[in-house]
């Protein structure tokens, strides 16, 4: 769960339009749903799973007869994002106090598809649960990730298959990598064992590391 402090609030043709303290730049993606919390001046904007429609920095001018945003393009808004939020227009105001909250849950992979890949079962209830976190953990650190190169992916379904596979093997990693003090476990005096996966072969499968997609 990520917060961010509010700074300005305003309502303009249906839309809250929220300005933060902090950057949201590649940490909020279009198409995610928000919370808005503990606004003491725009109360009416507080609410829960708001979809956000934009994240462009520059002041909102009005929504038009297509539901499209028009920017004034020389009135930089750092920092702000765009939801939707049905009621009459509030004007500009800062806020005392206010949160945006932004809680992805990432459907993307199960710990049946992580157990099939590993080839074996868990072997105890202890270990089950830690797999079960291994993969929630890989599916928020994907999605981020992605987020992250500017892709804007459906939280409850993966991409394509090499997303997919990518995120597979990264919370089988994670699964692996238990009990040890850096990556894979090895001992002393001994060879370490072959690692079955590599970063950046994850890296690939997932189309990150790499500039900024358009």
């Amino acid at each position: 769960m990520t917060n961010f402090r509010i700074i300005n609030s305003e309502r303009l043709d249906g839309h809250a339009v929220i300005q933060t303290l902090e950057d949201v730049d590649g940490h909020i993606p279009v198409g995610v749903f928000a919370n808005i919390a503990n606004l003491a001046t725009n109360t009416a904007l507080n609410g829960n799973q708001q979809l956000v429609v934009s994240v462009v920095p520059y002041r909102l001018l009005e929504v038009d007869d297509y539901n499209n945003l028009i920017f004034d393009y020389e009135d930089i808004r750092l920092n702000q994002v765009i939801l939707l939020n049905a009621g009459a227009d509030l004007e500009l105001a800062a806020e005392s106090a206010g949160t945006l909250t932004y809680e992805p849950s990432i459907t993307w992979i199960t710990t049946a598809n992580v157990t099939e890949w590993l080839g074996i079962a868990t072997a105890t209830a202890n270990d089950t649960a830690f797999l079960a976190k291994c993969v929630a953990a890989a599916n928020v650190w994907c999605y981020r990730r992605r987020a992250e190169s500017n892709y804007h992916d459906d939280v409850d379904a993966v991409p394509d298959d090499a997303v997919k596979l990518g995120t597979i093997m990264y919370a089988a990693t994670l699964y692996r990598e238990r009990g040890s003090v850096d990556s894979f476990a090895s001992f002393d005096d001994m060879a370490a064992s072959p690692q079955f996966g590599s970063m950046s072969r994850i890296k690939q499968l997932l189309g990150i590391g790499r500039p900024s997609v358009g």
